[in-house]
C-alpha cells in the first residue's frame, strides 16, 4: 500500500469519525439555526424592522433577559446574535456553575476586549439568587460583557432590581403549530438524508411525514420546540432499529411511541399563581366549564388539592358572601371530605364545590365593607370609645361616665335602642351595601328594618 493511499485512507476514516460525532449529537443540537431567517417563531421580535432585529443587525444589542417557556428558542437565538454581531460566546448556566465561573469568563472578556466583544450567556439565572446575581453587574455597568440572560420565571420577580434595571426584558412566546410543523418537517428531511448518507443506497427512499402525524406531534410538543425535536428523534430511532420507518409517517404508529407528556406546571413559579387564578376569576365569573378546566390542569399537574381547596374557601368568602351564605359551609365541607377520602374520590367533592360557587350569586360586598372598615380604622386609630358603650367593672369608672346612657337593646320597644356605637368622626359610616342578589335582598330588607326600628329608638 502507498504512502499516499494510506494518507487517503486516513482522510475517510477522519471524515467518517467526524460525521459520526456529528451524528452522535442530539437532533436539538444538530438542527439549530445558523442564520435568523432560519429561526422560528418569535415575529413580534425579529421580523423585519422590529427594534430587536434591527439591532441585531446593527451589532449594537445590549444586555438583555429572555423570558419564556422551555422550547422558545432562547438559547439559539443568544447563540445568533452572537454571531451576527461577531462576539465571542460564552455559555454559564446558574443550575451547575458558579460565581467563580462567572469571575473566570469576566477575566477572559477583559483579556480579548481589545478583539472582541463577548456575549455571556446565563442559562437559568432565575437559579442565581440575588446576591450571586451581583457578580455580574460591574461588568455590565462598565460593558466588559454583554448579558443576555435566560429564565422561564418573571424577572421581575427573580432578578435583583439593580440588575434588571440594566437590561432589557424581550418575552418569547410558545412556539405556534405552524411553527412546529414546520421544524418538524425540516428534522424529518434531515434523518432521512442522514439515514441516506449512512446507507449508500441509491434507491433510499423515506416517505414524507403525513398531515395528520404532524398534526399529533405538534400537538404532543405543546409549543416546545426542543420537545418536538427530541421526541422525533426518538419514535425515527425506535423505528429504523426495527426497520419500520413507514410506521413514523402515521399517526397510529407515533401514539404507540409517544411517552406521556407532562403538564407544563410549576408548583412555586408564574405558572402555578396564573392558573389558580384563572380557577379563581372563573368561578368569578360563572363559567362552570371555565372553572373545571382549570381545577383539571392543576390537579393534573400534580398540584397539592388542599391548596386548592383552601383557595376555594377563599372564594366563597371574597366572591360569593353573604350572597349565599351556604358558600363557606359547602367549601369547608368539601376540603374536609377530601381529608377524609383522599385523591381521587375526595376530588369530586371539591368538583360540586366548584360548581357551586361558579353557579352561586355574586357578592364582594362584605369583602369591601372589611376593606373600608380597616381603612377606617388605619385613618380614625386614635378615636377614643363612646362613654355610654365602655366597660364599667368599677364603681370609680361608673362615677366618671363610663357606661352612662347606655341602654339595653333587650329591654327596648323593637329590640333597638338606636344608639350609636362608632366614634363621633364615623357617624353615619354606611360600608356595608347588600346587593339584590341571592340571600342578600333578604338581607337588605332587614338592614332597613332595623334602620326604622333603630331611628325610632332615638326618638
Amino acid at each position: 500500500m502507498s504512502t499516499g493511499h494510506l494518507g487517503s485512507g486516513l482522510n475517510t476514516q477522519t471524515l467518517d469519525f467526524e460525521e459520526s460525532r456529528h451524528r452522535a449529537r442530539p437532533l436539538a443540537h444538530r438542527m439549530r439555526p445558523q442564520t435568523l431567517d432560519d429561526f422560528l417563531g418569535q415575529e413580534h421580535l425579529l421580523s423585519p424592522g422590529k427594534p430587536l432585529r434591527h439591532a441585531i443587525e446593527r451589532g449594537a444589542t445590549t444586555s438583555m433577559v429572555f423570558w419564556g417557556p422551555p422550547g422558545c428558542g432562547k438559547t439559539t437565538l443568544a447563540n445568533l446574535i452572537a454571531v451576527h454581531t461577531n462576539r465571542a460566546f460564552e455559555v454559564f448556566s446558574a443550575v451547575t456553575e458558579g460565581v467563580p465561573r462567572v469571575r473566570e469568563i469576566i477575566r477572559e472578556a477583559v483579556a480579548r476586549s481589545h478583539e472582541r466583544g463577548t456575549i455571556l450567556f446565563c442559562d437559568e439565572i432565575h437559579r442565581f439568587n440575588k446576591a450571586q446575581q451581583d457578580a455580574f453587574l460591574p461588568s455590565v455597568e462598565e460593558g466588559v460583557i454583554t448579558l443576555i440572560g435566560a429564565t422561564t420565571e418573571n424577572p421581575s420577580f427573580e432578578l435583583n432590581s439593580a440588575l434588571l434595571s440594566r437590561m432589557r426584558v424581550f418575552v418569547l412566546q410558545p412556539l405556534q403549530a405552524a411553527h412546529i410543523k414546520q421544524l418538524l418537517t425540516r428534522a424529518w428531511n434531515k434523518l432521512s438524508a442522514e439515514s441516506y448518507a449512512s446507507s449508500g443506497q441509491a434507491n433510499h427512499h423515506v416517505d414524507p411525514l403525513q398531515e395528520d402525524a404532524l398534526d399529533l406531534l405538534a400537538a404532543h410538543s405543546a409549543g416546545d420546540g426542543r420537545r418536538a425535536l427530541n421526541t422525533i428523534e426518538a419514535v425515527w430511532d425506535h423505528y429504523s432499529a426495527k426497520g419500520y420507518l413507514a410506521e413514523i409517517t402515521r399517526p397510529a404508529g407515533l401514539q404507540a411511541v409517544l411517552e406521556r407528556r407532562l403538564p407544563s406546571y410549576d408548583k412555586n413559579g408564574e405558572q402555578h399563581f396564573n392558573i389558580i387564578s384563572a380557577l379563581h376569576k372563573a368561578v368569578r365569573g360563572s363559567d362552570v366549564e371555565g372553572a373545571l378546566y382549570w381545577f383539571a390542569r392543576m390537579i393534573d399537574a400534580g398540584e397539592d388539592p388542599k391548596y386548592i381547596a383552601r383557595r376555594i374557601v377563599r372564594m366563597a368568602c371574597e366572591d360569593i358572601g353573604l350572597a349565599d351564605p351556604r358558600a363557606l359551609t359547602i367549601t369547608l365541607a368539601a376540603k374536609d371530605a377530601y381529608e377524609f377520602l383522599g385523591s381521587p374520590e375526595g376530588e369530586l367533592a371539591m368538583v360540586e364545590a366548584i360548581i357551586f360557587l361558579a353557579t352561586a350569586p355574586k357578592s364582594n360586598r362584605t369583602y369591601t365593607a372589611w376593606q373600608q372598615a380597616q381603612q377606617a380604622a388605619k385613618k380614625y386609630s386614635d378615636e377614643p370609645v363612646p362613654m355610654h358603650i365602655r366597660n364599667a367593672p368599677t364603681q370609680l369608672m361608673k362615677n366618671i361616665g363610663y357606661g352612662a346612657g347606655y341602654r339595653y337593646d333587650h329591654d327596648e320597644a323593637g329590640f333597638a335602642a338606636g344608639q350609636s356605637f362608632l366614634p363621633d368622626a364615623l357617624t353615619g359610616a354606611n360600608w356595608y351595601q347588600p346587593t339584590e342578589h341571592g340571600f342578600e335582598k333578604n338581607i337588605a330588607a332587614r338592614l332597613e328594618w332595623w334602620r326604622e326600628r333603630r331611628s325610632k329608638g332615638e326618638q
